[in-house]
């Protein structure tokens, strides 16, 4: 028996996706999904594809973590002169995926890209372990390396220069939201007869249609 079947066979657990039953803001919509995707302990539930491009249309995608999500749209922090970051600067415009497995269940999200604040960015930097802050400063985050012992020696090096200090946040690194403009959620169902829901955002409001799957 397929996941999709058991989950099926649940009572009450799945009832497909109907246009009535969602919020009519997709940030709300997403915050209700990802928290039931915490509650069902779905593995890494806030690893989503971040697809980059450059202004030619040449395409990159990587997998990142999202680090919050409110009404203004969606947070991840990354070195601003990675390859990602190279790319918004020129063309700042991303998309994303998440897909929970357990569920049966994919969001995808698209839209601008406008960097966080210094004060926003500083306050999540200080909530990192240590570790990953002295890593930040260690990685140049996409450059090339002769080898790994370049990395290991600049983790060293900047380790003993903050030793007993606070590790303060590097100037090339940092957060950034996307504003989301088109918002899919989808819905696994049996026989390839999936649920698509489509919000796009129009002057007056969220557009909500459905797809075909």
């Amino acid at each position: 028996m397929s996941l999709i079947t058991r989950l099926c066979s649940l009572p009450g657990l799945y009832r497909g996706l109907r246009a009535q039953a969602l919020d009519p803001d997709p940030i709300r919509q997403f915050q209700r999904w990802f928290r039931f995707a915490r509650c069902a302990r779905c593995y890494w539930p806030n690893s989503i594809a971040l697809a980059t491009a450059t202004p030619d249309g040449r395409p990159a995608v990587r997998l990142m973590l999202l680090k919050h999500v409110d009404e203004r749209g969606f947070v991840f922090y990354t070195n601003y002169e990675s390859r990602k970051g190279r790319e918004l600067a020129v063309n700042p415009r991303a998309a994303f995926s998440v897909h929970w497995v357990e569920l049966i269940r994919q969001v995808r999200v698209e839209g601008r890209v406008e960097r966080l604040s210094g004060a926003e960015s500083d306050a999540y930097f200080q909530s990192r372990l240590r570790g990953s802050r002295l890593g930040a400063w260690a990685s140049r985050q996409s450059s090339v390396l002769t080898g790994r012992a370049d990395f290991e020696q600049a983790l060293r090096a900047y380790t003993a220069q903050f030793k007993g200090g606070q590790v303060p946040r590097p100037p090339y690194w940092g957060g950034y939201r996307l504003v989301p403009e088109v918002v899919e959620f989808w819905q696994g169902r049996p026989c390839r007869l999936h649920d698509r829901l489509r919000y796009t955002l129009r002057e007056d409001g969220w557009l909500l249609e459905r797809l075909a799957p």
